[in-house]
């Protein structure tokens, strides 16, 4: 795990030079999420406040991210991608999927099932659910 841990690191900066692996993965989670505030950015990911506001703000210097108010609560600020946001986790998305698909291209497709749900049950346990100490 830690070796894929590095490798991710690693290619996020080769993928676009001012987008860190946190910055992506933020990003990406407004994507999905039609946006958020940045206080439940730190709650999905288990982030300090202070961290989150410094990755917030470095996304918003690099006009990647901007604010809004929400339109059910007008003193709550939400986080959304901007037009150049979108571009660039596009592009970084599209970048990362095909060295998966350069990496994945000679495995059996019986071995590709069985990671992919491998990976899916992995992706689903829950700190909730589990009884560890919380570290995944």
């Amino acid at each position: 795990m830690t070796a894929f841990a590095r490798r991710a690191r690693a290619s996020a900066g080769r993928m676009h030079p001012e987008l860190s692996l946190v910055s992506y993965t933020l990003l990406g989670h407004l994507e999905e999420s039609g946006g958020c505030r940045a206080t439940d950015l730190a709650a999905h990911y288990a982030l300090d406040k202070s961290t989150v506001s410094r990755q917030v703000a470095a996304l918003e210097r690099a006009g990647l991210i901007e604010r809004r108010l929400d339109p059910e609560d007008h003193r709550v600020q939400v986080l959304d991608l901007s037009a150049a946001g979108r571009r660039i986790l596009a592009q970084v998305t599209a970048s990362r999927r095909s060295v998966f698909r350069e990496r994945l291209a000679d495995w059996p497709a019986e071995d590709l099932e069985r990671f992919a749900r491998y990976l899916a049950r992995y992706n689903s346990w829950s700190a909730a659910a589990g009884s560890g100490s919380g570290e995944d």
